[in-house]
């Protein structure tokens, strides 16, 4: 038997107390039989059956566990890939202060929210590049997340294939049972029209492996000027400036097609909580399971015990002092 507390200082105190109460009401039992002169022995019967009372009573109280036993434990996740779309046009202020900072306030958020799973990161624009392998580890995820900018890429449009192309081949495991892909998960961010041309045939492979792909659109349909570093902003080969608008059109058929979901960020509306709850809803993976030795606090039996010996001592009357 082990006890799930140590007897400390409390416990102390309460015992103190009882054993110099009842010492004084044995000094005092022992002088009136003295003086009476008659035997007073039966006083420690009283005594000894109080004693084992408080005694299972601090037992209970310290919480004692015994009884071995085995249980199975099982550790669940699931593999979260984040695309992000690292284009110019993320630097537009439609989403205040702009849609790749609030993009990446939100990722920090979702991340928080599935601490126990692997999450990775891929950015792109019209090439795709591994910004963080899966991993468990939050603070190597918010540090690859801050440092996002959209100079990390190449600014040459926006093509949806290539990250999801490299998604898979991250999220692929040979080791996996067919009915478990579904804890595989893709989360496409973007503000832009997809300019590639295998996207399709992309989504059909993401439909076969039965991987969730959710895609999530930031930005307004106005939308707005792109700032640049000059402190300028982003004009076309006509001298044009150049105004971003959200196109959630290719984003809502991408999900459509891979039976996901579309959710989206402008000034008005934010879905990453409506997206959290449907990752929430995927069910996990099982990664490992463990036989585990478990033991019960048992403390209800010496509270029982102490109980019946309190009515017992109710019920008994003995005389300690016989005339």
């Amino acid at each position: 038997m082990t006890l799930f507390r140590n007897f400390g200082w409390v416990e102390g105190i309460f015992a103190g107390l009882f054993l110099i109460a009842y010492g004084m009401y044995l000094i005092k039992i022992i002088r009136i039989s003295r003086l009476l002169n008659t035997p007073y022995s039966t006083v420690f019967i009283k005594l000894a059956l109080r004693s084992v009372i408080v005694l299972l009573l601090f037992i209970s109280i310290l919480g004692p566990t015994f009884g071995d036993a085995r249980r199975e434990i099982k550790s669940v996740g699931k593999d979260i890939m984040f695309c992000v779309d690292l284009s110019k046009s993320m630097d537009a202020f439609d989403v205040q202060p702009t849609r790749l900072e609030k993009i990446k306030f939100e990722i920090k958020k979702i991340v928080a929210a599935f601490n126990s799973d692997r999450l990775g990161i891929i950015i792109f624009s019209s090439e795709a590049f591994m910004q963080c392998p899966l991993t468990y580890d939050q603070n190597a995820l918010n540090l690859f997340i801050e440092t996002m900018n959209t100079g990390l890429v190449p600014s040459s449009g926006t093509d949806f294939g290539p990250p999801i192309k490299m998604a898979l081949s991250k999220l692929e495991d040979e080791e996996t049972p067919s009915n478990q892909q579904k804890s595989k998960v893709i989360v496409l961010i973007s503000d832009g029209e997809d300019f590639g041309d295998e996207t399709d045939e992309i989504a059909r492979q993401v439909e076969d492996q039965d991987i969730r792909l959710f895609t999530l659109g930031v930005g307004t349909e106005s939308g707005s000027q792109i700032s640049t570093p000059r402190g300028g902003f982003k004009t076309d080969q006509q001298g044009n400036t150049v105004v971003s608008k959200l196109n959630p059109a290719s984003l809502k058929n991408l999900a459509s097609k891979t039976d996901g979901q579309y959710f989206e960020i402008n000034e008005s509306r934010n879905d990453v909580n409506k997206l959290i709850n449907a990752i929430n809803k995927i069910e996990g993976q099982v990664r490992d399971t463990r036989l585990v030795d478990v033991s019960s606090n048992r403390y209800f039996y010496f509270l029982l015990a102490a109980l019946l010996l309190l009515v017992l001592d109710i019920l008994i009357s003995v005389r300690t002092v016989r005339i």
